[in-house]
């Protein structure tokens, strides 16, 4: 056991090594607008149709930087061992289950009418009746999508955006908002209808994250499970509007 004065002793110097290690509010609200900015451009690059395929994996790799810069990881923003999988597989499965039911019967039809017309997925009508494309689809469902877009939108965005008012529960709500109001526009291909049916249906993930505790397995889980069953309906020709 460590003598009194050692403890002490380490217990200073960790206090006063904490800060050479650590950057300041004030540091990191503006390395966050910088980030902020770049987040800007690849949208505006997407738009104008500069990135091929997707702009997540240009997202997820500038949240990796901002992570290492800040000295942290993807496991401080919820992506770590949990210590019950049949609980997280249970909610995460189930949470998808439910939001594919609201999605379809729902938000989309009420969405449909109001606007007028049904989300433009015309991208994925080549999934219908080819299995080679359908396995494509799943494949890109659990990685392009459930795990790339739960990293950058509930992971790295998020917790970035209510890092700049130190997390108060006021800032996690505009988090929330904003954060997954941008993650509607992210989906502009799909037209009005998809692109505020993604936004409630960010809204929803990222509320599961909180409410587990920002785990992320649990709205990766339901993300995955939402938009495999979103294949399969394009597959057999049976998803609305196709």
């Amino acid at each position: 056991m460590d003598r009194p004065e050692n403890a002490a002793a380490g217990e200073s110097a960790t206090k006063q090594a904490a800060p050479a290690s650590a950057m300041s509010l004030g540091q990191s609200n503006r390395l966050a607008l910088v980030e902020f900015v770049i987040v800007a451009l690849i949208f505006i690059a997407d738009h104008r149709h500069l990135i091929p395929v997707s702009k997540t994996p240009f997202l997820l790799l500038l949240g990796w930087i901002s992570l290492r810069i800040r000295k942290r990881s993807w496991r401080d923003v919820g992506l770590s061992r949990n210590r019950s999988w049949t609980l997280t597989l249970a909610l995460g499965v189930g949470g998808g289950l439910l939001l594919e039911v609201f999605q379809l019967f729902v938000t989309q039809p009420l969405l449909a009418r109001l606007t007028g017309e049904q989300p433009d997925l015309s991208d994925f009508r080549l999934i219908t009746g080819n299995v080679k494309y359908a396995l494509i689809g799943v494949a890109l469902a659990w990685t392009l999508a459930a795990m790339g877009e739960e990293l950058v939108w509930r992971g790295y965005l998020m917790n970035r955006v209510a890092d700049l008012r130190r997390g108060t529960r006021v800032a996690w709500f505009c988090s929330l908002l904003a954060v997954n109001a941008l993650f509607g526009l992210a989906h502009s291909n799909q037209g009005p209808t998809g692109i505020i049916e993604e936004g409630i249906a960010g809204a929803f993930l990222a509320g599961m994250y909180l409410q587990t505790g920002k785990n992320l397995a649990v709205p990766i889980l339901a993300h995955g499970t939402s938009d495999t069953l979103d294949v399969l309906l394009l597959f057999l020709g049976k998803y609305p509007g196709t």
